[in-house]
């Protein structure tokens, strides 16, 4: 009867035997994205995790959920499947580092039509390999096999927990004129802009994932655009560590200069970039604008156009964060400025 069952499942389309064979092949990586707070191995109903409050005054715990959007489409095209891994975790951990939190723990959604290999463990592997590189655990997650709902298509999310004392919370409060903008370096989209951009080069265009137009410099199309969103975390920690004032930081998702960074501002302040001051944009963005006629107006609003996150530092402070980023292995550099105004993000030359 089981037998039977499991058969009748099978033919409506979802195979469990494949789903725990394939999470098999991928356990040994998700174990080793772990820390010691966690109490149990991944497959229970929950994921457990013993917070130390005992390394804080005022523990405050931050929490996002995120997706990957359409740039999964590229990866089905490119039947690569790894880097989206990497961009789930390392946009999510950005977003709770912006307010100066840890990253602990994190879980993942996958929304599927047919499960299938090697789709599923390059997925699970890349959020693996980006979890223990940030020090974050991958506490669980949730495979959901509905054929008849995605097609062949499927759905990445995830769901990250992090840590901060109180105290250290970044909120942007205490940004005022005369605060500097560092930003630090993009190395494409990361997560946002795909379905302009896949409309453009794809449709308007009619470039293959394999073109390699001189633009890109060697790259083909479909690699630059499934480069892996860029983890930040790492020179936040840094900063923090060595006592500098990180009075406001703006992760540069969708939504670019123009709406992410007044998320942050104090109601009384402009913040003004200058589009010059922005060294080595990746070549994908001019390619795109000139392809799909894109004013600058509207590619800093879809587009992160080259800045994956900016730091509001007093000028004591920039020449000091600027070294740290390069330490760490980013490209930062100075490129606005914080003036009176009325919570708006001013984008000149």
């Amino acid at each position: 009867m089981s037998i039977q069952k499991q058969s009748a499942y099978k033919d409506a389309g979802v195979d469990i035997d494949l789903a725990t064979e394939l999470l098999g092949r991928v356990k040994p990586k998700l174990a080793a994205a772990r820390r010691p707070e966690m109490l149990a191995p991944i497959g229970g109903f929950g994921g457990l995790f013993q917070l130390d409050v005992s390394k804080y005054k005022e523990p405050v715990l931050v929490s996002s959920t995120d997706g990957v959007g359409t740039k999964l489409m590229v990866a089905a095209m490119m039947q690569k499947y790894d880097s989206v891994g990497h961009d789930i975790v390392n946009h999510c951990i950005n977003d709770i580092a912006v307010q100066g939190a840890e990253p602990i723990y994190f879980l993942d959604y996958i929304g599927i039509g047919k499960l299938r290999s090697p789709l599923y463990e390059e997925v699970l592997g890349g959020i693996a390999d980006a979890c223990k590189a940030a020090g974050c655990a991958v506490l669980g997650g949730e495979t959901a096999e509905m054929p008849g709902m995605y097609g062949n298509d499927f759905d990445l999310v995830g769901v990250i927990t992090g840590i901060v004392e109180k105290s250290k919370l970044i909120t942007g409060e205490k940004i005022r004129p005369g605060h500097i903008a560092i930003g630090l370096s993009s190395n494409g989209l990361h997560t946002n802009g795909f379905s302009l951009a896949r409309k453009v080069l794809f449709e308007k265009a009619a470039y293959k994932v394999d073109s390699k137009p001189a633009e890109l410099n060697g790259q083909s199309v479909g690699e630059a655009l499934l480069q892996p969103h860029v983890c930040y975390w790492p020179a936040i920690r840094e900063a923090m560590a060595q006592g500098i004032e990180l009075d406001g930081i703006a992760h540069i998702t969708g939504g670019g200069l123009y709406d992410n960074v007044p998320r942050i501002l104090p109601e009384n302040v402009n913040a003004v970039f200058h589009k010059k001051m922005i060294p080595n944009v990746p070549p994908i963005f001019k390619l795109i604008v000139e392809k799909g006629a894109i004013p600058d107006s509207e590619a800093y609003r879809v587009f992160n156009m080259g800045v994956g996150m900016v730091w509001f530092v007093k000028k004591e402070y920039a020449e000091q964060a600027l070294k740290i980023c390069k330490d760490e292995g980013y490209q930062a550099f100075v490129f606005g400025e914080i003036v009176e105004g009325c919570r708006k993000s001013i984008v000149e030359e």
